[in-house]
């Protein structure tokens, strides 16, 4: 039973290891290569697990070739405009100046719910909305609408822009100080144990602490919101 329970716990750390070699990819977004790959990686992890009597180190000697051959098929369509066509295919035009191709969408196997179904999710349930759509490689659909369709924007309406607002720094995430982000940010440690005092709360309190450009503060605690969420707050050197 131990050897068993080291086994599985070796094997998924390794198996979990091996999957961030592979890169980073949404599991929609996979390869008909990288998702048989992932499929065989799996069978294959699984047969030490439940045979003890299997050596690890012969059980893992697939899952090693399975990498190598996934990192080096990688590399190799990086490179190779063709391979990846032939491997991955080429994204479809399913609807062409508002006309839905009924043999683009026979050739892909592409029903009409499931386009139907992609429309509303991209917010244009009415197909004559829009001017083309694109099936991706990855199964998702690409929508372009008419002009009259699209979305306004801040330059349609001829509003002032704005610079743009920026990802705010996360400084304290589930009650811990980003050090490194208090340094981005400008700010230090003493300055957000001021800020969270101001606010009544303690570090231990804290579950989420952000930091954006314009100087202003947001703070969650754990598990209740506390008093001045948001409150713009002077950067510091201001």
């Amino acid at each position: 039973m131990l050897e068993i329970l080291f086994r599985t716990v070796f094997i998924y750390f390794i198996v979990l290891i091996m999957v961030r070699l592979m890169g980073k990819r949404e599991i929609g977004q996979l390869s008909p290569f990288d998702f048989v790959v992932a499929i065989i990686i799996a069978e294959v992890a699984a047969l030490p697990m439940e045979s003890p009597e299997i050596p690890l180190l012969q059980g893992l000697f697939p899952l090693f070739i399975l990498v190598a051959l996934e990192i080096a098929f990688s590399f190799v369509a990086l490179h190779s405009r063709r391979l990846r066509q032939v491997v991955c295919g080429a994204p479809q035009i399913v609807i062409n100046k508002g006309q839905i191709l009924r043999d683009e969408m026979r050739r892909s196997r592409y029903n009409l719910d499931d386009l139907m179904s992609q429309l509303r999710e991209k917010g244009y349930p009415d197909p004559g909305d829009v001017a083309y759509a694109v099936l991706e490689n990855s199964g998702r659909l690409s929508i372009i609408p008419w002009p009259e369709k699209e979305p306004v924007t801040r330059g349609d309406l001829q509003l002032e822009t704005q610079r743009p607002v920026g990802l705010p720094r996360i400084l304290v995430a589930d009650g811990e100080i980003l050090h490194r982000n208090l340094a981005a940010a400008g700010v230090d440690e003493t300055w957000l144990r001021e800020e969270l005092n101001r606010r009544g709360m303690s570090l231990k309190d804290t579950f989420l602490v952000t930091y954006d450009r314009d100087g202003r503060v947001f703070v969650s605690s754990a598990g209740r919101n506390c008093p001045g969420n948001g409150e713009n707050v002077k950067t510091i050197g201001e």
